[in-house]
């Protein structure tokens, strides 16, 4: 007769007054899903309203009206934009750093996001004529996706050893890649003519100015799968956070795990950037406010980093809308700005003791 056996996982932090318990800042998983999805309504409603363009509630009732165009043309596409991204970058973050044990991985640390930078900005530079034809609208995101998955597959592929994939090598080359990739992005600005410059610039910065619904659906359509794999794979990210060995003692195919997880997040940060630009902090600091609140269990972190991400992600849009209205900021700018500062108050915080 088959018995269950339960393994106990007990989460023991050191701080400077020795280990500490997190019981006194923690929240069940459920009332934080309800919280977050009950700020998410009204935060969607502002993202709708505001704007360079005031909107009257008349004019809303009119099909085909400016303000109608304004606000289903428009803002309605970028807004469904800033929760799908703001999901997967949070949900791929807080996967990496599981599958890492590492609380500071983040995506772009094997060379996701560089890699597709780099084949964008070779498209924003010497495309030239190409960007002006019929495949201009695809070109810039088809190249930023095929780069980021053609770096995430040779980061992989050194990082293979007769053992499997080593997680160490792996981050090494992610490092090396993505100084590679800066580099050929240096070079790149460095000859380019001024209009090519400023594009690159604001692409590398991040913006979601130029959504509308064809790249909001498209996003949709593989945010929807990644999120639902990554999830599945939460109880097998459990086991693995006891160690490798532990792991497969019981019964988890570790190398085959890593392949998948390492391909999904590819595939969902390469996508998110192919078609937004790079939008830092959000796959980083996300998971480390989710498991403070919560704790570590993977199981209610991965969902939860998705609801608080895609809140998070459409808060900084609102802001980037608002700030120096009627222009309107890179994104990437306004999520250095708050993650940034968080990041190091959340180090110094752990730092005396209350993490």
């Amino acid at each position: 007769m088959a018995s269950c056996v339960r393994i106990p996982i007990r989460l023991r932090l050191e701080g400077n007054r020795g280990p500490m318990r997190l019981s006194s800042v923690r929240m069940p998983a459920r009332q934080l899903g309800l919280l977050l999805g009950v700020l998410l309504l009204p935060v969607a409603l502002v993202s709708l309203w505001v704007g360079p363009i005031s909107l009257s509630p008349v004019q809303l009732l009119q099909p085909g009206s400016r303000d109608w165009l304004v606000l289903f043309e428009l803002r309605m596409p970028r807004l469904v934009m800033s929760l799908a991204a703001g999901a997967v970058l949070a949900m791929t973050g807080a996967s990496i750093q599981a599958l890492f044990r590492n609380p500071l991985a983040d995506p772009g640390l094997i060379g996701i996001s560089a890699g597709a930078a780099l084949a964008a900005v070779a498209v924003l530079v010497f495309g030239g004529a190409w960007l002006l034809g019929p495949l201009g609208a695809v070109l810039v995101p088809l190249a930023a996706f095929v780069g980021g998955v053609l770096v995430t597959a040779l980061v992989v592929r050194i990082a293979r050893t007769p053992q499997g994939v080593s997680v160490t090598t792996m981050l090494l080359a992610g490092i090396a890649l993505n100084s590679i990739a800066a580099a050929g992005i240096g070079v790149m600005k460095y000859f380019s003519d001024e209009l090519s410059l400023r594009q690159v610039t604001f692409w590398l910065l991040g913006n979601l100015h130029s959504t509308d619904w064809h790249s909001a659906l498209l996003l949709v359509a593989c945010a929807i799968p990644v999120l639902w794999l990554l999830w599945r794979e939460s109880q097998q990210l459990n086991l693995l956070l006891l160690g490798e060995a532990q792991a497969r003692l019981l019964g988890v195919m570790t190398g085959r795990l890593r392949r998948r997880l390492v391909l999904l997040v590819a595939l969902g940060v390469g996508t998110v950037v192919s078609l937004g630009g790079l939008i830092g902090f959000i796959g980083l600091v996300v998971p480390h406010l989710v498991r403070l609140l919560c704790g570590p269990d993977n199981r209610a972190l991965l969902p939860l980093s998705a609801l608080l991400g895609a809140l998070l992600l459409t808060l900084a849009d609102i802001l980037a809308r608002v700030l120096v209205s009627p222009a309107e900021l890179p994104i990437g700018i306004v999520t250095a700005l708050i993650g940034g500062p968080f990041f190091l108050m959340m180090i110094l915080y752990r730092q005396r003791g209350g993490l």
